[in-house]
Parts: C-alpha cells; sequence; structure tokens
C-alpha cells in the first residue's frame, strides 16, 4: 500500500529528502505563498506546531507560484520570509508545482488520496476564493486540483492522508483532529 512515505522531496539547500524521515509523526502537509491573503495562516500554523511538536506532530510547508504569482522569490526567499515574518520553525521545502503536467508527484498522491469535496459555502472567505477561482483559473474549480494556497492535507502516524482542509480553513478549526491523530 503506497503511503507518503514513498515519495522525495528537495530542501531549500537542494538536497533531496525522502518523507519516511518522518515515519510515525503526524504531519501537516500545506502548499504556501507569502504574497497571498492566507498567508497569515502561518501564525496559527506555527501555534499548532509549538503545541504539538513534542507529541510528534510536524508540519512541511512547499512554497507554490502557480497561484496568481504569490511566490515569486527563490527557495532561500521563500523559506526566510516565513522565518522572519512569522517565526516558522517547521521545515519548509523547495518550491513546487501542485498542478499540472508538472505537479510534483508527492502532490498528485496528495490529491488521489483525499479528493476535493467542495467549498463550504457557508463562509465568506470560501465564496471568496470560489469567485477568485472561478474568474481567473476556471479549469481548477473542477476535479480534485489544489484550488489556492495553503491547502492542507493531514497525514496519520501511518502515513495514511487522513483529511483535505482547503485554503480558506483556519489551522485552528481543525486542530481538534490533529489532537485524535497524535
Amino acid at each position: 500500500m503506497e503511503t507518503i512515505y514513498d515519495y522525495e522531496v528537495m530542501q531549500t539547500s537542494g538536497d533531496p529528502l525522502s518523507l519516511s524521515t518522518y515515519e510515525g509523526d503526524v504531519l501537516l502537509i500545506v502548499n504556501t505563498a507569502s504574497k497571498c491573503d492566507f498567508t497569515p495562516q502561518f501564525d496559527d500554523l506555527q501555534r499548532l506546531y509549538d503545541k504539538y511538536k513534542d507529541q510528534g506532530f510536524k508540519i512541511l510547508g512547499f512554497p507554490c507560484n502557480q497561484f496568481h504569482a504569490q511566490e515569486p522569490g527563490t527557495d532561500e526567499e521563500a523559506k526566510a520570509f516565513c522565518q522572519m515574518n512569522y517565526g516558522v520553525q517547521f521545515p519548509i521545502f523547495s518550491k513546487i508545482y501542485v498542478n499540472g503536467k508538472r505537479s510534483h508527484p508527492l502532490f498528485q498522491y496528495l490529491k488521489e488520496a483525499q479528493p476535493f469535496q467542495g467549498f463550504d459555502d457557508s463562509t465568506m472567505n470560501a465564496k471568496l476564493i470560489k469567485k477568485i477561482i472561478e474568474d481567473r483559473y476556471p479549469e481548477w474549480l473542477t476535479g480534485d486540483e489544489i484550488k489556492w494556497n495553503f491547502t492542507k492535507f493531514l497525514v496519520n502516524r501511518d502515513g495514511e492522508v487522513i483529511e483535505r482542509f482547503e485554503s480558506h480553513e483556519e489551522p485552528l478549526d481543525f486542530e481538534a483532529k490533529i489532537k485524535e491523530l497524535l
């Protein structure tokens, strides 16, 4: 059975890293961007990381420039931005593609394991992001593609993708689900 541990990613140093490094940990995998309206989520992501890292919780950040060019800098600039502006201490990896032909195999797997379930139209943020996608990237509105920056995937200690949280879903809103897996 395929798990998250079957994938390798690139660190900002340019060195490959097998995700088997995180075997036995609860993971939250996030596609990030430094110039996005959702970028302030870094604050709560860091809070969660600080609170649960000693219990085996890790957050893995993957900068992506596919959504309205909101991560235009280099790998090093993306990582430095997170650290300087939000005090991020969890790993930030090299920039990747999450959709399309150049999509990283990790994100292809994540999307297959936890398909898109639709937007919760009861929240203003969900309505806004849906409207932006309809206007700018209508091809991403259907199917299981990542819809925007800060899509989050929760992975259990066995490397199985348990749940997908869309961009507008705030990290503290699903803290209880993280705690259940620890």
